[in-house]
């Protein structure tokens, strides 16, 4: 099938946590036979941070930010069999909903993908007209970033058809092990952009737990902490390309993984720097959340903290040879579970599912 796909951006990761998801996606639906156009604003410069190249698996339109210019990619959709408008482009965000399905063809199927459920949710359910809430009745589906029943079930609630989580995955092509970097090398790594849900789970997790130990040394990578107070044993380096992911994840002892506020309060999803670190066969440190163990075995495949204290315990006690255990065996359960091939066939599934049910006559 054509798909079109307006979303934040897929050349770029730069104030764009979805990015990894999309390639990984998107690049398994190509591989299917499916055609894909993604479509991306010209914001928040990403198109000046970009780390790929357009690739030969999906045609990228790169617009202005300008009410012509989204008048013009909106009118678009009617050349595609599907048309999908995703959730935090960051600009004209209601517009490209309400113009990109007003053009779909009647018999296109019509998709939200929202990549942040929960933060979408706390924003539409108390505002009944919302451009989300009138359109959801007459889309096709609504996929998202996962989330679980919790989700499932509020989206339901709020007249969406149908509602499919495809969670996030690995691409073993870009997430690997590779040769350890000097530059990570430290005792415990997070990476993650400051946002306003994550940085006081961040305080909790990662700066407390680095207080408590002050003989460990802990690296902070992301976009915008740069004039946050830190303990004294952890190094900031701002924000790290995807080129530079590999070696992040693997050359610490561990890397934390800390969900935001919204995504521990509703449903679950695991974030892409989980697959990402698994990918890589580090030994990942991860906040508890309903549904962890649907993805990895805690204690075997990842270590489980409630808080910082228990992120200093775990510090405290751990060794390069139990890393390294938990390392790999993270690593053979992803490469079995959660690939993006295996997600992109769920996807492909779900769309020969609703063409065929568009193509069936109406009872008379």
């Amino acid at each position: 099938m054509r798909i079109a796909f307006y979303g934040s951006s897929l050349l770029s990761s730069y104030w764009n946590g979805a990015a990894t998801y999309y390639r990984g996606l998107l690049k398994q639906m190509a591989l299917l036979g499916h055609d894909v156009t993604f479509y991306e604003p010209d914001a928040y410069d990403r198109q000046k941070n970009r780390d790929m190249d357009p690739p030969d698996w999906c045609r990228v339109v790169v617009y202005d930010a300008t009410e012509e210019a989204l008048a013009r990619v909106t009118a678009e959709a009617a050349d595609y069999d599907v048309v999908v408008k995703a959730s935090g482009v960051g600009v004209f965000d209601n517009e490209l909903l309400v113009q990109t399905m007003a053009a779909a063809r009647s018999d296109a199927i019509r998709i939200y993908w929202d990549v942040d459920a929960p933060a979408t949710l706390a924003e539409i359910q108390p505002d009944a007209a919302h451009p989300l809430r009138v359109t959801l009745p007459s889309l096709d589906a609504v996929c998202t970033y996962g989330g679980g029943q919790p989700v499932i079930d509020a989206y339901t609630a709020l007249g969406a058809r149908a509602v499919h989580p495809i969670y996030n995955g690995l691409d073993p092509e870009t997430h690997h092990p590779v040769p350890a970097d000097s530059r990570f090398s430290v005792d415990l790594a997070f990476l993650g952009n400051r946002l306003p849900d994550r940085e006081k789970r961040v305080e909790d997790f990662f700066l407390d737990a680095a207080a408590r130990i002050p003989e460990k040394s802990f690296l902070l990578g992301g976009s915008g902490w740069g004039d946050k107070h830190m303990p004294d044993n952890v190094r900031y380096i701002g924000h790290v390309g995807t080129g530079d992911h590999n070696a992040f994840n693997c050359s610490p002892m561990a890397v934390l993984n800390i969900n935001r506020d919204s995504m521990a309060a509703t449903g679950f999803s695991p974030p892409t720097r989980v697959f990402e670190a698994t990918g890589a066969g580090a030994c990942l440190i991860c906040d508890a959340w309903t549904g962890l163990e649907m993805f990895l075995e805690p204690d075997t495949e990842v270590l489980v903290a409630r808080d910082g204290r228990d992120v200093g315990e775990i510090m405290s006690g751990l060794t390069r040879e139990r890393a390294d255990e938990i390392g790999k065996a993270a690593l053979s359960r992803v490469l079995r579970d959660h690939t993006y091939a295996s997600r992109a066939q769920e996807v492909h599934r779900l769309l020969r599912a609703m063409r065929d049910a568009k193509a069936e006559p109406t009872p008379a």
